[in-house]
């Protein structure tokens, strides 16, 4: 897989990146062969947190780093965003048992307050872990265009993290994309797939919809389903549409052999949509996503 670069941070990383594999229910060596194989595809920056069940998603990339660390781009998270950064900082280098992380994000940053107070105090902090060789870069990742127009306009970061896919929010394509373009700042985009939504019958992250009514009755009374046959996009097309887009990076949280399986294959038979096939996903991934729950990746609608 080509390198391109991330913003003007000098940097060299894979089109598609290794997102958070982490679920308990799985075997760690099982998570840990999982993101070797996305490597071996020429996969070159992976990505974590803290947060991510519990410690368990640094266990596994920490491992998998093990003997394998060169050329590798490390993303881990800034989770608590009141306290301070240092502390935060040391404990996901001992998780990761790495001596230096290429990113540090503040993670899920979704309001000015918390981006102010970023601003006004934390930035500094992880600047000094900076000096001290513990990070490369700073960024963030956030759910709201509001503080990422904030963020870039204020140059304290380096790469930002946010949404971009056939159903996200229209400022992070037509506003934040271009400006972080415009001002050098590298873009790791995530949400191709709306959480799962737009590939199958999910509320997200292979949690199961709530069930409802098949209308088929039984002396039970009437038997339920998770209403199969609800539309959907595949791989191919999410993968497309937001590589059209051209982030930098497209960050895909990939658990499973036959799931990278479908996203490799859909990276090398890329080429670029025209505006009306990406419209014509837009339209379907409104229809894919209806009636699957909260898009907590968008901002809210105002009243």
């Amino acid at each position: 897989m080509k390198r391109r670069p991330l913003g003007n941070t000098g940097a060299q990383v894979s089109g598609l990146g290794i997102g958070d594999v982490a679920d308990r229910s799985v075997p760690l060596e099982k998570c840990v062969a999982t993101i070797h194989r996305a490597m071996d595809h020429g996969l070159n920056l992976v990505d974590t947190a803290p947060g991510y069940e519990a410690g368990y998603s640094e266990q596994i990339v920490g491992t998998a780093l093990k003997g394998r660390r060169e050329g590798m781009f490390v993303i881990d998270k800034i989770d608590e965003l009141a306290a301070p950064v240092g502390p935060q900082v040391d404990a996901s280098l001992r998780a990761l048992g790495i001596e230096t992380v290429d990113l540090f994000a503040f993670h899920a940053v979704s309001t000015m307050a918390d981006w102010e107070r970023i601003a006004a105090v934390r930035m500094a902090e992880l600047a000094r872990c900076q000096a001290a060789g513990k990070v490369r870069f700073r960024g963030l990742s956030s759910h709201h265009p509001d503080v990422l127009h904030a963020a870039l306009a204020s140059g304290l970061c380096d790469v930002v993290m946010f949404p971009v896919g056939p159903f996200v929010n229209r400022r992070y394509v037509e506003e934040i994309l271009p400006l972080a373009r415009a001002k050098g700042v590298g873009t790791v985009c995530f949400k191709t797939f709306g959480a799962g939504k737009l590939l199958g019958d999910t509320a997200g992250y292979n949690q199961p919809l709530e069930l409802r009514p098949r209308g088929k009755f039984s002396s039970g009374g009437k038997e339920l389903s998770a209403a199969p046959g609800l539309p959907h996009l595949d791989v191919t097309e999410c993968l497309h549409y937001t590589l059209t887009l051209n982030p930098d990076v497209t960050l895909l949280g990939l658990s499973f052999a036959n799931e990278q399986e479908a996203a490799f294959h859909a990276f090398k038979t890329f080429h670029p949509l025209e505006t009306d096939q990406l419209k014509e996903i837009e339209t379907r991934a409104v229809q894919a996503i209806a009636g699957k729950g909260n898009c907590w990746w968008n901002p809210p609608v105002k009243p």
